[in-house]
């Protein structure tokens, strides 16, 4: 049996819709220290992050800690957006997650396909620093609920996963709080 902890990355210096790549406010790093404590009893385990610069920011105290460094794995990055300009791609995020995945084009379904075929393919216990949206796109995928939003994590909450054989299963939900797309 594999186990799989997705972490939200912690509080973003800038939103959606200011910025492409914004690294940890000073919340989010304290956000990042605390997760790192309630994790640290787990491991040394293998570690995984987004490539984005907020997600690596969450993931450098644990990575510290456990003096391993995570692998940057690309599927378990943000949603791709359609555009590149940031008031405009704010406004997208908003109004997709207000829908379902079935709503959405096909390359994002097969994005939501390769996050969770990331998961599936895990042969050893992993924290993996993440997204909003793809830690949703693996909870909905479980639950076989095709909403975009199935629950809110907050930031820094842990959700767990279990892979047993071919099967996985959610064992447990992280935190939630009211996500606002900015």
């Amino acid at each position: 049996m594999v186990r799989i902890h997705l972490v939200r990355h912690g509080k973003a210096a800038a939103g959606w819709g200011a910025h492409a790549d914004p690294g940890l406010d000073e919340t989010g790093r304290a956000q990042a220290e605390a997760v790192a404590e309630r994790l640290a009893p787990l491991g040394p385990l293998e570690l995984l992050t987004s490539p984005l610069a907020r997600t690596r920011e969450t993931a450098a105290p644990l990575s510290r800690r456990w003096g391993a460094e995570p692998r940057v794995e690309p599927r378990v990055a943000e949603i791709p957006s359609p555009t590149e300009d940031l008031e405009d791609r704010a406004a997208w995020l908003r109004e997709a997650m207000a829908g379902t995945w079935g709503d959405l084009d096909p390359a994002l379904q097969r994005w939501r396909d390769a996050v969770v075929d990331c998961i599936a393919g895990l042969e050893r216990d992993t924290v993996i620093f993440s997204h909003f949206v793809a830690i949703n796109a693996v909870v909905g995928r479980l639950r076989n609920d095709d909403r975009m939003v199935v629950f809110r994590p907050d930031y820094t909450s842990v959700t767990t996963v279990v892979r047993d054989g071919d099967t996985l299963r959610l064992e447990a939900l992280g935190a939630e709080a009211d996500t606002v797309v900015r």
